[in-house]
């Protein structure tokens, strides 16, 4: 089973490379659920990690329907993210209903190739995710990231595992948020080929202009120990 780290800053990159992680995904702001990297970030990061890296295309936090020129956006910033050779790209759009757009993703699809796409937990917000399920399948995206429409992974689990049998082998379900050293085994057993973890700890931070979020970054040794586990599982 494949570890991908939800790095959301080059330290994190960094950590998880030396850790030993298969795969990151960069983000920023992971405490409104990621949003696209600034163009520094990916360049850096681009120049330093060798491991395979995904990037998220995100243009703001909230909902993932977008204006005609967010979308625009979300196209420009994965045409930069190819030209600077990264390995996928993790982004998502639904209607203002909360199915999947498909014309729109689509069209994503198309401009991502030949990278990897995954549709990110925009998934999480949909009615019917068997439905949406099949959609992404018969546009041939390449991974869903899901935490199985609850809080975290763990919860979501009964339809994670219902999601994966009824895509078989023609889309990898990655489930995400919230796992952990404690609960890995369980995503292990269940067969998941891959699954995606920030793997952080809080940075002490004694000063606070503009509000109290915590700050954090993906920690060498919980990497190293959700990996060890994933090994002896």
């Amino acid at each position: 089973m494949k570890l991908e780290i939800c790095a959301n800053s080059y330290q994190s990159a960094i950590n998880a490379q030396k850790a030993g992680a298969d795969r990151i995904e960069l983000c920023s702001e992971l405490s409104v659920g990621g949003i696209t990297p600034s163009y520094g970030l990916l360049k850096k990061v681009t120049k330093t990690i060798t491991i395979p890296k995904n990037v998220l295309i995100r243009p703001r936090s909230g909902n993932f329907c977008y204006s005609n020129k967010e979308f625009q956006q979300i196209k420009i910033d994965i045409k930069l993210c190819k030209k600077l050779g990264f390995n996928g790209i993790v982004t998502g759009v639904l209607n203002s209903d909360n199915t999947i757009d498909i014309k729109r993703t689509k069209e994503l699809l198309e401009i991502t190739k030949p990278l990897s796409f995954t549709f990110h937990r925009a998934f999480d917000c949909v009615k019917n995710p068997r439905d949406a399920l099949q959609e992404l399948i018969n546009l041939k995206v390449d991974r869903i990231l899901t935490s199985g429409l609850e809080e975290n992974a763990e919860e979501g689990i009964k339809l994670l595992k219902e999601l994966k049998q009824i895509a078989k082998n023609k889309i990898i379900i990655l489930p995400g948020s919230g796992i952990n050293l404690n609960n890995v085994h369980k995503f292990k057993d269940a067969g998941f080929e891959e699954i995606h973890t920030s793997a952080s700890k809080e940075i002490l931070n004694n000063t606070i202009f503009f509000d109290n979020t915590k700050q954090t970054v993906s920690s060498i040794k919980k990497i190293q120990k959700i990996l060890k586990a994933i090994q002896n599982a």
